[in-house]
């Protein structure tokens, strides 16, 4: 597998400081904002290596879109898919139906989603019963959730988040087809997509002449499991305000709707 680490840069390390300084940030106040310690950020500032699984909050910090000048970061952008295919989580059917991007997408997506529904169910239980990710000042989580049910999303609810991907992840190597049943379904495989585009953005694709269609069938696997965007177009977007009545309203996620027995009868 490629390193798990952007290399250690002293440009790098100044670039990044530089940012903070620009948006008036201290490095107390960086390092909230990216979900880290004050001394692991001091540590990126004076030119270490960055893991990975940071760099996502260290752009959020920053108001990145991605780390800066990717090619001089020591990213290894050279994907070795037979080492990725030992892993307990690759998926041969989105491997068959959609490509080997899709495939290293669920991968890479579900690693982020898990570690950080795990490091807000962690703050969770440090705060009062009853509060949601919205107040923690770390969360990676609340600012990709639907935004209309924030106050929702609770302890309880984010331990029935991960119970969902976890028996995603435990479906993928077994090769049978992935299927969404339930609201809360569509939501975590369309937030695996969502968190590993980033990643594999970072990566130079060598997909060919037909790069246009190739880059659709990954970066839209999910929407082609739903068969429709109907998730994007009620919770993505700002066209709907959900009532209880709405399939897609917060109270009716844990609730079997789509490829049921009743539904493939009708």
């Amino acid at each position: 597998m490629p390193p798990k680490t952007i290399k250690s840069s002293n440009e790098l390390g100044l670039t990044i400081k530089k940012r903070r300084n620009e948006l008036n940030l201290t490095i107390e106040e960086a390092a909230i904002k990216a979900g880290i310690g004050t001394k692991t950020w001091c540590r990126y500032e004076s030119g270490e290596s960055i893991r990975r699984d940071k760099v996502r909050g260290i752009c959020k910090a920053l108001k990145w879109k991605s780390i800066p000048e990717k090619n001089d970061t020591g990213i290894n952008e050279n994907v070795d898919f037979d080492e990725y295919r030992k892993s307990e989580t690759w998926s041969a059917y989105l491997e068959e139906h959609f490509g080997k991007y899709a495939a290293l997408s669920f991968v890479i997506g579900s690693d982020i989603l898990l570690d950080e529904i795990n490091e807000d169910i962690s703050a969770l239980s440090k705060m009062p019963k009853g509060s949601h990710i919205g107040e923690s000042p770390s969360s990676f989580i609340s600012p990709i959730m639907p935004e209309q049910f924030l106050v929702r999303y609770d302890y309880e609810f984010m331990i029935a988040l991960r119970q969902t991907l976890i028996r995603f992840r435990d479906i993928a190597p077994s090769a049978n087809k992935i299927i969404a049943h339930r609201v809360i379904d569509e939501l975590v495989l369309y937030l695996i997509q969502e968190e590993s585009q980033f990643f594999i953005e970072q990566i130079e694709l060598d997909i060919g002449t037909n790069a246009e269609d190739k880059y659709i069938a990954w970066s839209q696997w999910a929407f082609k499991i739903f068969e429709n965007m109907d998730i994007e177009n009620f919770l993505y977007s700002d066209l709907y305000l959900l009532q209880p009545n709405d399939m897609y309203h917060f109270d009716n996620w844990f609730k079997q709707q789509f490829y049921t027995e009743n539904n493939e009868n009708n």
